[in-house]
């Protein structure tokens, strides 16, 4: 990140400071995200010292650091601090992966972030710094893609996501989802790869067929209601945590976030069941689905929900699932270019665009069966 994007970054902490969050603190320090962690360890302790003056004075023994996962775009570290009086208090830290800003946009991110946590969801931000930040430690464990459907857990998901979904959010409220599809295939259809194996692999692809499929499925959603409201996007079993004692479950990284299509969040979110090897044969049935639309609709009393009600979010929800696999299909391809992270994002491309093809026929007859009832009706 540039010069620019960190004084954007004090910009944000000082919108947010006015927004009633407690005190955020900024620093235009960054720390290396290659650096092996005995390396990046005194980096961060620093960092945190710079951003928390009352840790300033403190020696480096009263810190330790550990890492807690590498996402596939950040990688988030736990900083463990005896204070003075002897409490011990943690704290997360994010580094943003190297060349995100491509795909992320990390202004809005941090915005969205100051408004989210008011409301109660994720960490809450106690620091910005030149490539990061720092947010509370969520004392949970991730969940796994097969926990996501379990009926009290997709009950649970449901509920809480109606609620992030009424969060108000200061700013433009277009959706972006076909902004950022046809930005990501304006990068993703004019790449270049130096090794040759990626290079022919890539010269497969038809960005003319693409491009008409992106065409053809924007024109379909168009023709359905789905209202707009602050999405997610991101929804996967790795941004959801949960306090097994607590019984309390967590919405995190909000590096997508943004105004967008409530069908897709919720269709982008089913097809996570797949996990990490894109199993989709796991995508949920029917009744899995409307099971988590009752607790979605009506948290209090989700047996009361019509069968139209179900039926048009199962409508909606399965054709913006079809829109979640050309996102994240288009994403993979700049990530294949831009990305230092060993993982085969020209591969996973070729899986999310197969499974769109495969899946492609039934969901069109459906939105298509169920909008000639509507008109005729």
């Amino acid at each position: 990140m540039g010069a620019v994007n960190i004084w954007n970054a004090m910009e944000v902490a000082e919108g947010a400071r006015e927004n009633g969050s407690s005190a955020i603190h900024s620093s235009s320090l960054t720390v290396d995200h290659s650096l092996p962690l005995p390396e990046m360890s005194p980096r961060l302790i620093g960092l945190c010292k710079d951003l928390f003056k009352k840790w300033s004075k403190l020696d480096n023994s009263h810190f330790s650091v550990e890492t807690i996962s590498g996402g596939i775009t950040n990688l988030l570290l736990k900083v463990s601090v005896r204070e003075a009086n002897g409490n011990v208090v943690s704290v997360t830290v994010r580094l943003y992966g190297p060349n995100t800003e491509y795909v992320i946009d990390r202004e809005r991110e941090l915005q969205a972030i100051g408004y989210l946590s008011a409301a109660g969801f994720g960490a809450k931000l106690l620091g910005v710094f030149g490539n990061g930040m720092v947010q509370s430690f969520i004392n949970a464990r991730t969940l796994t893609p097969s926990d996501m459907r379990k009926p009290k857990l997709a009950a649970e998901i449901a509920k809480q996501l109606r609620s992030f979904h009424q969060v108000e959010i200061p700013g433009s409220k277009e959706p972006q989802l076909w902004i950022e599809i046809f930005k990501f295939f304006q990068k993703a259809s004019t790449l270049t790869f130096d090794e040759d194996e990626k290079q022919n692999k890539y010269e497969t692809i038809s960005f003319e067929e693409v491009n008409a499929e992106v065409i053809g499925l924007k024109e379909l959603t168009g023709r359905l209601d789905s209202s707009v409201v602050f999405a997610h996007n991101d929804l996967l079993s790795g941004n959801l945590m949960f306090n097994d004692e607590e019984e309390k479950l967590y919405f995190i990284d909000f590096e997508y976030g943004s105004y967008n299509y409530k069908g897709f969040d919720i269709g982008n979110h089913f097809n996570e069941y797949a996990g990490y090897d894109c199993d989709y044969s796991l995508y949920p049935s029917r009744d899995e689905q409307y099971h988590f639309f009752r607790h979605y609709l009506e948290p209090e009393k989700p047996l009361e929900v019509s069968d139209k009600d179900l039926e048009a979010l199962y409508v909606e929800t399965n054709t913006y699932r079809l829109a979640s696999h050309l996102y994240w299909a288009l994403w993979a391809l700049i990530q294949a270019k831009m990305s230092p992270i060993d993982f085969d994002y020209l591969g996973y491309f070729f899986l999310r665009y197969d499974e769109y093809k495969k899946q492609k026929e039934n969901c069109f007859s459906l939105a298509q069966y169920f909008l000639s009832r509507s008109r005729a009706g």
